[in-house]
């Protein structure tokens, strides 16, 4: 376990989680609800947008404040571009139930990875695996691509964060409320720098939250040979996907295509010369 124990201290975890609660609700076409129990008592509700069994799928770990039937319409839009988008959540988010920790957040998303690509295989889907974190979840996504890079095929970051201590004060910690120290937090620094798959890092320009700065850093410190970087004018930490509309999209699934080694250049020949030809 990581050694960040110490940010579950009650006047440290009120400014990492704002667990949002809400009912189960009728997931939309091509989606549907899974829950997984982590520990007597303790369930994870996540929702998935199916695309197809042999698309590309995303486990994605959403940002604070958020639950997974925040993504929706988002959803629909990865089902669009041909990709399987599969939320997972934590403790107290959603229809979860649990109060967040640190140490719960690292102990569940390592465990509910093993279970989803289980759900997977059971579910018939052959198509290659991506992790994706945003904000806070950038935190799981980059804990479980160190741990697992032999089984996923590469890793994006969007809106996520290099050392804790800033971010911290930017949510109103005083410096000197604790005496914890950045070596005892996250450390997604130093989990990145063992990263060697594929890894794609989004982020708003205008971010106030968490500065362009962050994002930079972590680029630089990712031991990724495969590492790509975009920076979105005009968006802030929440207005990644307004803001850059289909190229965001997009954007995620020529990473993935480019990595799989498909393209929709290649998938159109491909129909095409399997068409048969009418001409006389």
């Amino acid at each position: 376990m990581h050694n960040s124990l110490k940010l579950d201290q009650p006047e440290i975890l009120s400014r990492i989680f704002y667990p949002r609660h809400g009912p189960k609700t009728v997931p939309p076409a091509g989606a549907c609800d899974v829950d997984f129990e982590m520990e007597p008592g303790i369930v994870l509700g996540c929702r998935f947008y199916m695309h197809d069994s042999a698309a590309p799928s995303i486990l994605y770990l959403h940002g604070n404040g958020e639950i997974a039937s925040d993504y929706d319409e988002v959803g629909l839009e990865y089902m669009d571009v041909g990709c399987n988008l599969l939320v997972m959540t934590y403790r107290g988010y959603g229809w979860s139930t649990g109060t967040p920790t640190v140490q719960a957040m690292f102990k569940d998303g390592r465990q509910l990875f093993i279970k989803l690509i289980a759900w997977l295989r059971d579910n018939g889907s052959s198509g290659p695996l991506f992790i994706m974190g945003r904000s806070l979840g950038s935190v799981c996504a980059i804990d479980l691509a160190a741990m697992h890079g032999d089984l996923v095929k590469g890793l994006i970051i969007e809106s996520g964060f290099a050392d804790t201590l800033p971010l911290l004060q930017v949510l109103g910690l005083s410096p000197t409320a604790t005496d914890i120290r950045e070596e005892e937090c996250f450390g997604n620094r130093e989990k990145i720098a063992q990263v060697k798959i594929p890894t794609l890092i989004l982020h708003g320009a205008c971010d106030q939250l968490i500065p362009a700065s962050e994002a930079e850093k972590l680029q630089a410190d990712s031991g990724a040979r495969n590492k790509q970087f975009l920076l979105i004018p005009g968006a802030d930490h929440n207005t990644m996907i307004s803001t850059a509309g289909k190229l965001y999209f997009q954007t995620i699934r020529q990473f993935i295509d480019t990595i799989t080694g498909r393209s929709s250049w290649r998938n159109r020949r491909k129909q095409k010369k399997s068409e048969p030809n009418d001409k006389p």
